[in-house]
């Protein structure tokens, strides 16, 4: 029996799970699913060290495609049947946990894409102060994985000199907008590219690109960049993959760093069908460094990380652009809207008031 004033009350929560992996192409309906699950309040049915979370925002980053292919070679390979998982922020409405409270807002990098969840205080990252001054979405965002990712290909795995000439590639993304900003602030010369002219014109007239280019009217990537890039290229954040890295590697100078951070024109094509790189030898002949790198294997830097681009924030030095799609039943939406040239910023879903 439940004790005197337990809350025995049942919640009822929408969450995408997946049915069948998508090797190749955006997934949809047939791959993706949703589904109700439910859920108790009750204390001795929430394990111990684990909360109930109300989810408010989830973030929705490429790298969840990867982990839908059903393939080893995925960033990670979940199971069919399996809820997918994201960076998100929740309200604490029942704990089992004596350092969270009902009421907290804090952030899991491993919520489930749900109405409500159950997780980890283990895998909690931080409480949000309602007093800050930041408003919620920024911790998914310039405070999230893209901030995060932009910070430690920029800051930590290049480490650009001042007037070093650095190319982003996606620099209208989530990620590409900030690496861009964070170059800037080095003292850095900024070229982006993107998919639209609405997109050039955002990166130079918002985030400070000192120029940029629409790789759609670019038929010649080669001959852009030697445009663009007339003394060669020192940083290349890379987000694209295929045919734009393999230009990029005509123009590198001796020493350049290229961080590997993702390559969104890959993810939705089976292996072998996606584009070869084929002059990798000017990376010995230059003697580049290219690195991929993955946000988990950085997390000691991630309080750094915090304090810095809070700074950033809070001095107007750094802006941002996110594109808030509303109810959990907006994920294929939102996740397909990455692989087109129309999203601008930071993609998240608000799934609760």
């Amino acid at each position: 029996m439940g004790g005197v004033g337990e809350d025995m009350r049942v919640l009822e929560s929408r969450e995408w799970y997946i049915a069948s992996y998508a090797p190749q192409g955006v997934p949809n309906s047939d791959h993706l699913k949703i589904r109700t699950a439910k859920l108790s309040l009750a204390l001795n049915s929430i394990p111990e060290r684990h909360v109930v979370l109300e989810t408010l925002f989830l973030s929705v980053d490429p790298y969840l495609r990867s982990r839908m292919t059903g393939r080893e070679d995925g960033l990670y390979l979940p199971h069919i049947f399996t809820v997918i998982i994201a960076f998100g922020v929740g309200r604490v409405i029942k704990s089992n946990d004596p350092n969270y409270s009902e009421g907290d807002i804090v952030i899991s990098p491993v919520t489930p894409l749900a109405e409500y969840c159950v997780v980890s205080s283990q895998s909690i990252t931080r409480k949000i102060d309602p007093h800050s001054g930041i408003s919620t979405p920024e911790y998914i965002s310039l405070l999230g994985v893209p901030g995060f990712a932009a910070w430690v290909g920029i800051e930590v795995i290049a480490d650009p000199k001042p007037g070093s000439n650095v190319f982003i590639s996606a620099a209208a993304g989530g990620v590409g907008m900030y690496a861009g900003q964070l170059a800037k602030l080095e003292g850095c010369r900024v070229i982006g590219s993107t998919g639209s002219d609405e997109k050039v014109r955002l990166i130079k007239e918002e985030f400070g690109y000192d120029d940029a280019f629409n790789y759609h009217k670019e038929k010649d990537f080669d001959a852009a960049l030697s445009k663009y890039f007339p003394n060669g290229i020192d940083v290349y954040l890379d987000n694209v993959g295929g045919r734009m890295l393999e230009a990029v590697l005509n123009h590198v100078n001796k020493h350049a760093k290229i961080p590997l951070c993702g390559m969104i024109s890959e993810y939705n094509k089976a292996w072998t069908e996606r584009e070869g790189v084929r002059n990798l030898l000017n990376l010995v002949g230059k003697e580049v460094h290219m690195q991929g790198f993955m946000l988990g294997s950085y997390m000691d830097r991630f309080g750094d990380f915090a304090k810095e681009m809070e700074g950033h924030l809070k001095h107007g030095k750094i802006g941002s652009k996110i594109k808030i799609f509303h109810g959990i039943d907006k994920f294929l939406e939102s996740l397909g809207s990455l692989f087109t040239s129309c999203n601008i910023g930071k993609v998240v879903i608000q799934v609760n008031e």
